[in-house]
């Protein structure tokens, strides 16, 4: 059997290990050899390499090593050879162990397998013979599987109906209980057995039974009516004797609530009957679909108001109906102001009540209701009600309709801010924020903006500042047409900061936008009819309004709700792709606000009247400087020959014409747009004077001192009410003074060093030495030749 295996396996038994004393010789040699070299070599690399054949080339590269050319070293063989002999022996004891081993293990694998094969064989037999077994079974009991099958469907439907049988007998057995509690006047008991029935037709909501829905369903409608009906002609019965509901102020409500026999009693029969009727909530909005406005309205989800409070309100309801709708005087279109101070009036005089003598029975029953709130969210239905009737009748009147609007907002500020009616419950900004209405609104606001914005243009006082006699106050100088409009927008924004969505808020900020603009444009049209005088009252007026509107818009960016609606933009923008990934991040990090665009469009029209009033005053001051460019700077009479330096004759006119433009603009505009005006014609100036007057003549002792005197003495002191030191807006002239008065003596020293360090940092710390820091070095080497007075050197 052994052999069998072994040749089926492909093994061959090893060969007998060699003893080192027999066989061939020369054999036996080669194998020591091989043996002992590479036990001497014994690092990965040789190994590597005799397994390639490589073995002489090792062999020789070891003597070489150990021996080389040397022949003393041949002492060392006897060493080397008992070395590698004992090498030789501890690998031989390793083949040998290795050789003995192996057809060992071998052996034991194949038995295992051998052992395994015969065990699959008899599992495959006896797999064989339960299958059959098995099949064989299943035939046997088929017939009684059918008949336990069948008996188990018998057993759930019996089941099912037994189930179906202890929820009629339950149903009847809660009727029966309530009936027995009624019969017994134990209508509390009645009420909470309702509550259960109540809940059990929540849980049955899932079953497919529809008979034993529709006969719960009856049940707790048939009992609901009987207990609602009961409680209610009681409860209404109490509420009567409190003289309920109050049509008087609440200064007279006191009366029939203080009699000392029967007040305590009223009250404890209005909390008793109270919160019997709080246990029909459950079957009450079971039974009972509330009201609901279309859903174009989009009026957010409430629970329905309480079943006691909702009685309470029936009495105002039917007021409600008989007189706001119908044929009745009262019921007029054109005066919506007459349903909406109606209803704030209710809620005006039951709040006392409600909150004494309702809210603490609330407050121990334990839900968190506020009688209150629910008591106006029952009348602000009725309000509702009626503004979705009465809108598309007035729809396309845009008087009737603005009126109407106007109330409403009315309505909703005093609802909100002296009753504490929350944004968050239905309210009329729903009814207005349906598309239809809200288009039309948004129509009519521009319309009657559009109107407005005429009105106040075409006006007398439409440029002059209200509060003009008012120091103090008109610091803006704002003309009355821009005041007006900004109120105008403000308005507009207090009107619709409290819709319920942001897309409706985006586009009425759109609308203002739009406003904004049109305002523009009309004030640019204006302008430009007052071109030619530019420094004109009107003129100033419209800068004034641009720089006003502007700056209420920056101011606007930073307020909380605008801030919110940038949010809200930002959300809009980014789904429809209409911005770049720049201005969305501008917008998303506040880098950007929503007014942006109309600031820009604002603060361009402002630079560019500004831009016009300088060039209008600089072009003046040119021409009143002709003669002072035709000084004789080269001739005038030196410091030391005049007794009193004098404003040079010449330079009056310049100076003159600087004053009363000055101080014409300064009346006429606000502070920071003079401020901006005065230090752009500097500028020019400035520029001017050093081009114009100092760079186009030469000058002696007596011009340089005449011109630093003009400057410095006269000039530079006209802008000293607007700033502390004037001199350092007209650096190039003060500068050039410098070094036109420069001593002869410093004067050559500065030309020697500007010549010999040209563009060196010495050059630079010499002209910062003598107070030169604007002017380049080629400029001083210009204004240095400027100089006649050098010494005569002869040549």
């Amino acid at each position: 059997m052994e052999p069998r295996t072994r040749a089926e396996a492909g093994c061959s038994p090893p060969a007998a290990p060699r003893c080192p004393e027999s066989g061939d010789g020369s054999k036996d040699v080669g194998e020591k050899s091989d043996i002992n070299i590479i036990a001497l070599v014994g690092n990965e690399q040789v190994n590597e390499d005799t397994d390639n054949g490589d073995l002489p080339a090792y062999v020789s590269a070891f003597i070489e090593k150990e021996v080389g050319n040397d022949l003393k070293s041949l002492k060392k063989l006897d060493k080397l050879i008992e070395q590698m002999t004992e090498n030789k022996m501890q690998l031989e004891e390793q083949v040998l162990t290795i050789s003995s081993e192996i057809p060992k293990r071998i052996q034991s694998a194949l038995k295992n397998a051998e052992e395994s094969k015969q065990f699959l064989n008899q599992f495959l037999e006896q797999e064989t013979h339960l299958f059959s077994s098995i099949n064989s079974h299943l035939l046997t009991a088929q017939p009684w599987m059918e008949d336990l099958g069948a008996m188990i469907n018998q057993i759930e439907e019996i089941e099912r109906h037994l189930a179906y049988l202890k929820w009629i007998s339950q149903i009847e057995e809660l009727s029966d209980n309530i009936q027995q509690y009624l019969m017994t006047n134990n209508v509390p008991e009645a009420a909470s057995t309702l509550v259960y029935m109540a809940e059990l037709d929540i849980k049955l909501q899932e079953s497919s039974c529809t008979h034993l829905l529709a006969f719960m369903r009856a049940t707790v409608k048939f009992w609901h009516k009987i207990l609602k009906d009961k409680l209610t002609s009681d409860f209404e019965e109490i509420l009567a004797q409190l003289h309920w509901p109050f049509i008087t102020p609440p200064q007279s409500q006191t009366v029939g609530l203080s009699r000392p026999a029967s007040g305590p009693e009223i009250y404890s029969n209005l909390e008793t009957l109270f919160c019997q009727l709080l246990k029909l909530q459950t079957s009450d909005e079971l039974l009972t679909e509330p009201k609901q406005l279309p859903e174009k309205y989009c009026l957010p989800a409430s629970p329905s108001v309480i079943l006691p409070i909702q009685i309470m309100l029936t009495p105002l309801q039917k007021r409600f109906r008989y007189h706001f709708r119908g044929n009745r005087q009262t019921n007029v279109i054109s005066k919506p102001e007459w349903y909406l101070a109606q209803v704030l009036m209710w809620i005006g005089n039951h709040t006392q009540f409600l909150d004494e003598k309702i809210q603490p029975i609330l407050d121990k029953v334990g839900p968190s209701v506020n009688a209150r709130l629910e008591f106006s969210r029952g009348l602000m239905m009725l309000v509702l009600e009626k503004l979705a009737a009465d809108i598309p009748c007035l729809l396309y009147d845009d008087n009737l309709f603005c009126h109407l609007v106007d109330e409403v907002l009315l309505f909703e500020r005093e609802l909100h801010s002296v009753y504490g009616y929350p944004g968050t419950f239905a309210n009329c900004m729903h009814i207005l924020s349906e598309e239809t209405c809200f288009q039309r609104w948004l129509t009519v606001e521009r319309k009657f903006a559009l109107q407005k914005m005429d009105s106040m243009l075409s006006s007398e006082a439409a440029w002059i500042s209200q509060y003009k006699d008012i120091t103090d106050v008109d610091e803006m100088k704002v003309p009355d047409c821009a005041e007006t409009f900004m109120t105008l927008l403000l308005v507009i924004t207090d009107r619709y900061k409290n819709l319920p969505t942001a897309s409706r808020k985006l586009q009425f900020l759109e609308l203002q936008k739009d406003l904004v603009d049109d305002f523009r444009i009309r004030l640019t049209q204006v302008m430009k009819e007052e071109t030619r005088a530019s420094l004109g009252f009107r003129y100033c007026a419209i800068l004034n309004a641009v720089n006003y509107i502007s700056t209420v818009l920056a101011d606007w960016a930073d307020n909380v709700f605008f801030l919110q609606l940038q949010q809200a933009a930002l959300e809009v923008f980014a789904e429809s792709n209409t911005l770049s990934k720049l201005q969305l991040g501008q917008l998303a990090s506040m880098e950007s606000s929503v007014f942006d665009d109309m600031i820009n469009l604002l603060e361009r029209l402002k630079h560019d009247m500004l831009t016009r009033q300088v060039d209008h005053v600089f072009r003046e001051v040119k021409e009143a400087a002709k003669l002072y460019k035709k000084e004789r700077w080269l001739s005038l009479p030196s410091q030391a020959e005049q007794a009193v330096m004098s404003l040079s004759t010449s330079a009056c006119p310049l100076l003159l014409t600087l004053r009363d433009r000055s101080l014409q603009l300064e009346q006429q505009l606000c502070f920071s747009l003079f401020k901006i005006f005065w230090q752009m014609l500097v500028e020019k100036l400035d520029v001017y004077i050093y081009q114009e007057i100092i760079l186009a003549n030469h000058f002696n002792e007596g011009g340089a001192a005449q011109l630093q005197f003009d400057m410095t003495r006269n000039l530079f002191p006209l802008f000293s009410h607007y700033c502390k030191r004037p001199e350092n807006y007209f650096k190039h002239v003060k500068e050039a003074c410098i070094v036109l008065n420069l001593n002869v003596g410093s004067a050559l020293l500065l030309k020697d060093v500007l010549q010999s360090a040209s563009g060196q940092p010495s050059a630079t710390a010499a002209l910062n030495e003598v107070g030169i820091y604007k002017l380049a070095q080629q400029d001083v080497e210009i204004l240095l030749n400027l100089r006649t007075n050098w010494p005569n050197t002869g040549k």
